[in-house]
This record gives C-alpha cells, structure tokens and sequence, in this order.
C-alpha cells in the first residue's frame, strides 16, 4: 500500500498528539494573569485587569494612539474585581480578593474611583467591616453594601448610579435600593422609588426609568414616566416561577425605545419592541434565534443601535448596520474559525474596536483593531498555557427521551487518536434551572477530554434557554423525568458509539451532585462510579437544614418558588422521600469521590457529612471524601481547583481510565 505524504504527515500528527503529555491541571485552572479590557467611551484608551504570579491583578490603562500604558490601580492585599468607565477621564472598581476563600471572605468590596493617568484617587466605600473616613475631607464613606450597578450609565459625567443592597441574616439579597453618587466628592442621594427594590433599568441618558418590586410572592415591573414623573406598573407576575410575566426588559435604544425579551404567544422567547405608550409589545419581534430562546444584549455606538449581540449555539452578533456587516466580515477573515465579537466605542473619537476572539478549542482572546490602518493587535488572553491544538472538538448534539422529548447536549471528544468507545464522564450542570453549556473553551469537558474521556453535558428538562416547555417540563421533577434524561443521554451516547458501556462514570456540582447520586442509586447499571462536589443530598435540608447549618436560600424562596419548582415538602413528601439520595444512600455500591466546602452556605457541608456517613454505615468503603475548610459553594482558590481536578484525575483513571 503506498501511503502520500499528506497522510503520512497526518498520521504522524495523530501519533505525535497520542503520545505528548496533556497540559497540565494548571494550565486549565489557575488564574489567569490577564482578566478582560473595555474601551473608553471615546475609543481612545483601554482599561485592562493585569496581575501576574508575584502581583495582585490591577487595573491599567493603555493609550491606543501611543501604546503607553499606566498601572492606575492596584492593592498589596487584595484585587481589582470589577470596573466601568465613569467619562473618558474616571474609572470606577471594585475588589476581590483572589487570595481567600468564602470562610475569609466579606461581601464587602469597597468601591474606588481613580483617573486614567493614576491621579485623583478616591476610596467612596467600605471594604470589609472596616470603619474608614476619607482622607481629604473626613466624610463618613457610604456603607460596606454598596456595589456597582451592572450598567455603565451615561458616562458623560463624574456621577453614576450605584446600589445600596439589603440582605437577610442568611446572605440572601433582599432588596436593591439605588443611590446617585458623584465620583469626584463622594455625595449621594437616594432615588426614591415604591415598593421594595429588587433590579433597576437605566434608560439610554443613564437614568433609572424601570424598577422591578417584589412583595411576598408578587413581583411588579414599574416604569418612571417622564413626562409625569410618576411611577405606573406595567406588568405583574410571579417573582418565583416567573408565571404571567409575557416579557423581561433588555434595554432602551438611543432613541428611547424599550426592548424586551418576550415568549408570549410562543415557545421560545424573542427580541420584541416595547410599545410604552399603550403598554404592549409590537405585533412583530425584531431577533429570534432557531432553536434557542433569545438571550443577547444591543450593540449603541454614536447615539445608533447598530446591532444585536446574540448567544445561540455560540455567541454572535445580528449586525442591522452595513458598516459593521463588512468589518466582522474582515477581522472573520483575519481571524478564520473562531467567532470574534466586535464592540465599537459609545461616542468613537478613534477608529478602534475591541475584539474578544474564541473556539471551542480557543480560550478568549482580547485584541484591538483600527478599522483605518487595518492594525490588528493582541491585548491578553484568557488561560495562556492551553493551546487550541491540544483540546477537543465540542458540538451541540441532541438525543430523544424516553417520552420523544429531544434534548440538547454538549459533547466533548478527545484531541486526538480514538473517537469510539471511549471511557465517559456525564457531566451535570447545576441550577438546575439554568442554561447549562454553549460552543466555547470550557475548562473542564476540557480538561477530562485531554485525560482521553469523552464528555457528555445533557440540557435536561427545566434547563432554561430552550423553551418555556422544557422549562416547564422539569417542575417537580428531581429524580424523575430530569434524572430519566440524563440517563437517556448516557444510553444514547453509548448506541452511537462514542461511549464504552462499561466505562461511564457521572459527576456534577450543587444540583448536578444530587443528580450524580441519584444517578449512581437510580441507575447502577449505567455507571461505575462518580463525582459529585457540594451536592443536595437530600431536598428537605435544604428547606430546614438546622439552625447550625442554615443556607443562604431565602425564605420567600423556600415558601414560594421551591414548592412549585422541587416539591412541596408536605403535600409531596412522599415523592421527596422517594427522590431522596440520603434516604436510599444504602443502595449506593460504587466508588465515590465527594467534595464540600466547610463555608459553604448554599449547599451546607451537613448534606455531604450525612450521605458520606449514612453510605459507609451501609458497607461501602470505597468513598474518598474532601473537605476545603475554606471554600464555599465551589472553588475560588486556585490551589484548591488543582487540587480537586487532580483527584478526579486519578480518580477517573481508577475507576474507568483502563479497559
């Protein structure tokens, strides 16, 4: 047989990735030293989050003309967190503390304004439970519970908008007030509202002009009438499960317009126009997305909507402006095979554009670009040791169930060598009440598909993102028919060939541990072992888990949204009992690797402490058990990431690694 060069090359490639080492766990769970960019306003400068191994990330700013570039913030003791353009000259931030888990951690990160050259630094809040005055005026700083709002507002001026946050003694977030702040003297006044406050919409002069209320179970969606100055409701629903609310608002246009997502009169939601004046959507949606509901953000530069950002199977952009339609098609052409999402600045005074560039075996990139010069230029990326040469392939695949519902799932194949009959990890996404995956580098379906495993990530019922009748589908159906899909899924994979039956092992957090569980009792035909980290173990603790290990779920949460959702825990405790992982732990016979944090207040460590022992006095003493005292609801500190997926490494290799 006489084999051409070209398939020579590429069996030499195959066996070359075959026998060369994974990266390493660090390299997909450490942190990164680069962390995003945004643009100014103007699009003259960049504000980037640097750190490194020996430094804490800080916040610097390049000017794009020059590229000289400042360090304007940065702390010996903790990081920048989150950060926003005030106006072209200010930045506001945040911190975050990357060097503590949630035992150490306070909910308090402060709030700073600086100016792009480092200069007129002012601290305007409290950051832990410190007790500080300003150093030039001796002010009281506004209180340890005011965080930026998540919209950058008008920034045309040196005031934003920030929120005064009230929570319970559990954690939970029960209401959002909103205060307007000047950044240059640290002044504020409340805005005054009905109701108790529990999200805010600026309109497009930065302005509140939404609030949506919550009283017991009844949320309420108000609109500030300009013209009247007075607030008047626009729609009411549940705030829980979310029944008789025909729509969200997304934004208001450049031209004062409000837009709404909306499901009304069909399945998956769409891009609708809000009709404010006679309160009702337009009769036509302006953006669907086949097979997805919508989900995206408007793209405004120059007092325009340019076009939408979309999220589908991946991320994209609906561009309404032929300018922008022929500049993705350029950088698509200089970036071939990845998306690449383009932002222009607000009010451009430059040509430059920011580009966030992705595969799904590409973690993102941050590049700008000058649409005059065509300069085309890497800012940082996200996770720098992996190479896309190295990772798998990832693809949006479905399955029907048992009942002829087509699920959505995410498949995850190994780089090279074999694709069939591979040892599998079934994944499970917590929430669950969430969209669980999406066409880009996920670390870990990539970091088990360098180990040589296929993954699978089903979208269950009651995932959202795919409809209200998927959504719906899954109320009330932990251990049931969402349990049967995943099962399904599993068997699925294993008819087309991608799985070895004998070699499928399951894991998930949170909700996803509770389904490993059940998973594990349920089904022990489908799976040798699993992994399952800060996991329910039982649904009535998580209604009352004792006063020693109360969770941060609200009460309004516990009385209105989870007996609709999971079950009611006395007109249903029969079928709670019956979907208990606790109260059947005895019928659990695989290996099992269990992981809690000691300050969890989500899924409290009592959960994991209560199955590990309930499933060891029932004889099985093949249960490897990891408490991170200092963690929370999921791993914060790098170390504790390495540590954890290098157990489930060896794990993995134990238990279905080997033929």
């Amino acid at each position: 047989m006489i084999i051409s060069r070209k398939l020579l090359a590429a069996l030499l490639l195959a066996a070359a990735h075959a026998h060369a080492a994974p990266p390493p766990v660090a390299a997909f769970f450490n942190n990164s030293a680069f962390n995003g960019a945004m643009l100014s306003p103007d699009g003259r400068y960049l504000a980037a989050f640097i750190g490194g191994s020996d430094k804490r990330d800080g916040l610097a700013v390049v000017e794009l003309e020059t590229l000289k570039a400042t360090m304007v913030a940065q702390f010996s003791d903790t990081d920048i967190g989150q950060a926003q353009w005030v106006n072209n000259e200010r930045l506001m931030f945040s911190t975050m503390d990357k060097a503590k888990g949630r035992r150490d951690q306070r909910y308090a990160p402060g709030l700073y304004v600086v100016d792009r050259d480092g200069k007129h630094y002012r601290q305007l809040a409290l950051r832990r439970d410190e007790f500080l005055r300003s150093s030039d005026d001796n002010r009281e700083l506004l209180p340890w519970h005011t965080y930026m709002l998540d919209q950058p507002g008008a920034q045309d001026s040196d005031y934003v908008y920030v929120t005064d946050a009230g929570f319970s003694g559990g954690g939970a977030l029960e209401s959002e007030d909103l205060l307007r702040l000047n950044t240059r003297n640290g002044s504020s006044s409340p805005v005054d509202h009905p109701g108790t406050a529990r999200s805010w919409l600026l309109d497009q002069n930065g302005e509140p002009r939404l609030l949506q209320t919550l009283d017991k179970n009844v949320a309420s969606l108000r609109y500030l009438d300009p013209a009247t100055r007075q607030w008047r409701t626009l729609l009411t629903y549940d705030g829980y499960t979310g029944e008789g609310g025909d729509f969200h608002p997304l934004a208001f246009g450049p031209d004062g317009a409000l837009y709404v997502v909306s499901s009304e009169g069909r399945d998956k939601s769409a891009l609708f126009r809000y009709d404010l004046k006679n309160n009702k959507l337009a009769p036509r949606h302006l953006v669907e997305l086949d097979g997805f509901d919508f989900r995206g953000e408007l793209i405004i530069s120059k007092q325009r909507l340019l076009g939408v950002r979309i999220h589908a199977d991946a991320e994209g952009t609906a561009w309404f402006d032929p300018g922008m339609k022929a500049l993705q098609a350029q950088i698509d052409a200089r970036l071939p095979g990845l998306i690449n999402l383009i932002t222009p600045p607000v009010r451009p005074e430059t040509a430059w554009v920011l580009v966030e560039s992705y595969s799904d075996r590409q973690p993102r990139r941050f590049l700008i670009y000058n649409t005059e010069s065509k300069r085309l230029s890497e800012v940082g990326r996200m996770a720098p040791q992996i190479q896309a040469a190295d990772m798998g392939p990832r693809e949006l695949v479905y399955y029907k169930a048992r009942d002829g519902r087509q699920i959505p799932a995410w498949l995850t194949l190994p780089p090279a060598g074999a694709q069939k009959n591979l040892p599998m990890v079934v994944l499970v996404h917590g929430g669950p009440w969430v969209r669980g995956g999406s066409w880009h580098w996920d670390a870990e379906a990539e970091f088990l598909a360098s180990r040589g495993y296929a993954v699978l990530e089903p979208e269950f019922r009651g995932s959202t993102g795919y409809g209200q009748d998927h959504f719906h589908a899954g109320w009330k159906q932990w251990g049931l028919a969402m349990q049967d899909d995943i099962a399904d899924g599993t068997r699925w994979a294993v008819a087309q060939g991608y799985a070895d039956g004998k070699r499928v092992c399951i894991a998930g957090a949170s909700y996803g541990g509770y389904a490993t569980l059940m998973g594990l009792i349920k089904d022990p035909d489908l799976y040798r072992c699993g992994v399952e980290w800060v996991g329910v173990t039982d649904i009535n603790l998580m209604y009352d888990g004792g006063w020693f290990y109360s969770s941060d779920l609200s009460s309004g949460w516990k009385q209105y949204g989870m007996p609709h959702l999971i079950g009611d825990p006395v007109k249903d405790a029969a079928q709670l009992q019956a979907t208990s992982p606790l109260a059947q732990a005895a019928r659990l016979k695989q290996p099992l690797l269990m992981a809690y944090g000691g300050a969890d207040v989500r899924v409290p460590i009592n959960h994991g402490l209560k199955f590990r022992d309930a499933v060891v006095k029932a004889g099985n003493q093949n249960v490897e058990w990891v408490e991170y005292n200092e963690e929370g609801h999921g791993w914060s500190l790098p170390h504790n990431r390495i540590d954890f997926w290098g157990r489930v490494e060896r794990f993995l290799d134990k238990n279905i690694g080997k033929p």
